[in-house]
């Protein structure tokens, strides 16, 4: 013999029955009904916010940079481990690149029967344009991913967020010291390859070209002058700047643990990449806008 089943007592009177079930459109978006749902955000907008971010972070590592207390000895360590990974690099790759351009140069010069300018023509395009762009590969390639993997690194293991609680900025303690770090490596690796790449030409265009020591020199103080390594400086310490707050921006903000970290590192050099091209292309013209060119 079963039991009977309990019987609900019947509801107030006045009061509504309750619904087991919520609408088919509340239930899919999980908002109650009556309270407009939030936009999703256009995924089309995310570049203009990801742009939005990095200035932000470079104006506020641009503030940061004059405050106290300065991170000395983080700067000191940073800029060794910088220089100790691209010195090297720098000096190898600038060689070649210096050889190939007063060999292209040096052969199109001789066609035109101006071989006594293949000097200055071949040190100008290494100056101006090899040797920031040389810079700018290294290091973004080999600082800024090493900058990014960092600061990733911290980010996943919630040592950020840490230093936030007890009141310390990271982008004091860590970001200003790296990317002055580049910057000041980059305007020095700058000096260094415009030397050994204006070297490698010299030694190419006079021993494998036949090219003549004295006109090479001589062409070199005719057509060059002190603007085009002021130039040169400046787009090394802006290229340096660059890669620096790129690689801190993508190491700020990984997605999905150490593959995000990963990802992140391969972002920030594809990033610095297309952003230094475009950069120097804007330099490059407002230079040859501005300075007019020696004997013109």
């Amino acid at each position: 013999m079963t039991a009977p089943l309990p019987v609900r007592p019947p509801d107030p009177p006045g009061e509504p029955a309750p619904t087991l079930s919520k609408a088919p459109a509340e239930a899919a978006s999980g908002t109650p009904s009556g309270v407009p749902a939030q936009r999703r955000p256009s995924r089309l907008l995310a570049p203009l916010r990801e742009t939005g971010k990095l200035f932000a972070l470079g104006l506020a590592v641009a503030r940061a940079i004059f405050r106290r207390p300065f991170q000395l000895r983080e700067f000191i360590e940073q800029f060794w481990f910088v220089a100790s990974v691209t010195i090297l690099p720098a000096a190898l790759v600038s060689i070649p690149f210096g050889a190939v351009i007063a060999l292209q140069v040096g052969s199109l010069t001789q066609q035109l029967g101006a071989q006594s300018f293949t000097g200055g023509a071949s040190v100008l395009a290494v100056i101006q344009q090899a040797s920031p762009i040389i810079v700018a590969l290294l290091i973004s390639g080999a600082a800024g991913s090493a900058i990014c993997a960092d600061l990733g690194s911290r980010k996943i293991r919630e040592e950020l967020d840490a230093m936030e609680v007890m009141g310390v900025s990271p982008i004091q303690r860590l970001v200003v010291p790296r990317v002055l770090a580049t910057m000041l490596v980059a305007v020095l690796l700058n000096g260094l390859i415009s030397v050994v790449g204006t070297l490698g030409g010299y030694f190419f265009n006079v021993i494998m070209q036949n090219g003549t020591p004295g006109a090479y020199l001589a062409s070199f103080s005719a057509l060059a002058q002190l603007p085009d390594l002021y130039v040169s400086e400046l787009k090394a310490l802006i290229f340096g700047f660059i890669a620096g707050i790129v690689a801190a921006h993508r190491g700020l903000n990984p997605r999905g643990g150490p593959k995000g970290v990963g990802d992140a590192v391969n972002q920030s050099v594809v990033i610095t990449f297309m952003l230094l091209f475009f950069v120097n292309m804007v330099l490059t013209a407002i230079y040859l806008q501005i300075v007019p060119a020696k004997g013109g």
